[in-house]
């Protein structure tokens, strides 16, 4: 299958296919006439890499998480690594949002500040 089969078979765009190659989570053969030719079965791989970032994780942590990729990633039990990369992860996220809490806050403060000077 050519790669906008691909992308429309996984809804996915053939920019993302190019850069998921490109981190080694999938790959394709090259046809004669140089475009790319990925094996059917590649659909449930994107499909999983696609719903692993909708969670959070970055295309490094999906690494850990190949040898389940074509199949159904959430069936089987989770792996010490995969668990403490998903750990790792939720911190990331959760420090970037205490950070972005506080510059709210303050933004909010310096603009209640502005509001009583101006009355």
């Amino acid at each position: 299958m050519r790669i906008g089969e691909l992308a429309k078979a996984a809804d996915a765009t053939p920019r993302a296919l190019r850069h998921y190659e490109q981190a080694g989570l999938i790959t394709s053969e090259r046809a004669p006439n140089g475009y790319r030719v990925y094996d059917p079965a590649a659909a449930v791989r994107v499909r999983n890499i696609r719903r692993l970032l909708e969670a959070g994780l970055t295309l490094d942590d999906v690494q850990v998480f190949l040898p389940c990729l074509d199949g159904d990633v959430t069936a089987g039990p989770a792996s010490a690594k995969g668990v403490r990369v998903a750990r790792d992860r939720l911190a990331v996220l959760e420090a970037r949002i205490a950070a972005q809490t506080a510059i709210r806050d303050r933004l909010a403060a310096a603009l209640r500040e502005a509001d009583a000077e101006a009355v």
